[in-house]
């Protein structure tokens, strides 16, 4: 039960207890002051804040060590801040061969020598994989174009005596060893080789005429046609087919 307080006028103890609004704002401070004190020690700190406190500038590791400066000069065939690149003339080349020789040891130049071999290696079969399916932007210009590929087409569905003339001309070599001991022999085998060729010349003019008439049917306003696209053609029927490039896309007997 309240009761008034005599030194305070008898003001009874219910309006006492009212909170002035200058004394909610000091009960306020001390409440966050309290809160973060209990927040700041170690029994109520979080596993989180803690692992995030890391100093200035730190990186997470790399999982491998960082290569040395040397290491990646030679990588790139950078040494000294000069670089291997072509220069103006053959001499500069030379002469910064050897500058670049001359900082390495016989070990590192060795490395290096094998590095650069593996990887001319490694451009030289992507390059000829890419000529061997076909693709124009590693063709040579003679190969380049849709009348061309068709003039690759037609020869590869086609069967031809030009097909022979690699071993024929081997026969020949022989032909000629053994002529040496066997006159009539190599006699009638020089009547047979020049049948041979005589047929290979007059296969290799139809083929020439039958595939300018087969591109011109397909391509009616090509300029391609002619002496060149003949001679381009035949070239192809007298290399072996597992031999050719670009490589045969077709089999023989397809409909081209």
């Amino acid at each position: 039960m309240c009761t008034p307080i005599p030194d305070l006028g008898g003001f009874p103890c219910s309006l006492l207890s009212v909170k002035l609004p200058w004394d909610k704002n000091k009960n306020n401070e001390g409440a966050d002051a309290a809160g973060q004190d209990a927040s700041s020690t170690p029994e109520t700190a979080t596993p989180d804040a803690t692992e995030q406190k890391l100093p200035k500038g730190h990186t997470a590791p790399k999982g491998r060590p960082t290569p040395k400066r040397r290491e990646v000069e030679l990588e790139r065939g950078v040494v000294g801040g000069q670089s291997l690149a072509p220069t103006d003339t053959y001499a500069q080349q030379r002469q910064k061969r050897k500058e670049f020789k001359a900082s390495m040891t016989k070990e590192e130049f060795k490395a290096y020598k094998q590095k650069e071999r593996d990887a001319r290696v490694k451009r030289q079969r992507e390059t000829q994989a890419a000529m061997d399916r076909g693709e124009d932007a590693y063709l040579m210009d003679r190969d380049k174009g849709e009348v061309r590929r068709f003039a690759r087409d037609w020869v590869d569905s086609r069967r031809f005596l030009s097909n022979f003339v690699m071993p024929v001309a081997i026969a020949l070599l022989v032909v000629m060893l053994i002529g040496n001991f066997n006159p009539s022999f190599a006699a009638t085998s020089s009547m047979v080789a020049m049948v041979l060729m005589l047929g290979f010349l007059i296969e290799g003019i139809t083929t020439g005429r039958r595939v300018n008439k087969a591109a011109r049917t397909r391509f009616p306003g090509t300029t391609e046609t002619g002496f060149g696209l003949g001679y381009y053609a035949y070239s192809r029927t007298i290399q072996p087919r597992k031999w050719r490039t670009p490589r045969a896309r077709v089999e023989i007997g397809a409909e081209v």
